[in-house]
């Protein structure tokens, strides 16, 4: 009798579970519900205008991507220096940009090695600067490991005495 109670168990929880499966639609027969957009016909449309890029932040490298950045403003000639020192991720490195906005907006970007190889220590950017009390804005965009960072936006003043 125990034996026979079994089968009969196992046949209905195969009954209900097959019920259950066949009686739902199938994927193909679903069809996503259409909510309609009401637009008011007095709603003028959106002005097209000159389109200004979100400043980006600073970042900070990964730590097996570290490298080291020095930068200045010569007082002599007013130029600008950014020298790679290498470090821990100078494998990595790809590409290194420097981008300069001058006091009269003059905007200059120089690659290191411009494309020819990677960056090594000891290679350094040099652009002129403004001459005279203007502020220099520097920022540096380090490619590394495929990703760009940008790793420095420094305003540079120059000092006259």
């Amino acid at each position: 009798m125990k034996y026979a109670l079994i089968p009969a168990i196992l046949a209905g929880l195969v009954l209900c579970a097959l019920s259950a499966g066949c009686t739902s639609p199938t994927q193909a027969e679903m069809k996503p519900v259409e909510i309609p957009t009401l637009l008011p016909a007095t709603t003028p449309a959106p002005s097209v205008s000159t389109v200004v890029a979100t400043p980006v932040q600073v970042e900070t490298l990964p730590t097996e991507q570290y490298i080291d950045l020095k930068l200045s403003k010569e007082r002599p000639d007013f130029t600008l220096h950014l020298l790679f020192n290498g470090g821990k991720g100078e494998l990595f490195v790809q590409n290194i940009l420097m981008k300069v906005t001058l006091a009269d907006g003059k905007v200059v970007e120089q690659y290191m090695s411009d494309g020819e190889r990677k960056p090594r220590r000891g290679d350094e950017i040099i652009v002129q600067g403004t001459r005279g009390s203007g502020i220099d804005r520097v920022e540096v965009f380090v490619t590394s490991a495929g990703r760009t960072y940008k790793v420095m936006d420094q305003p540079l003043m120059s000092y006259v005495y």
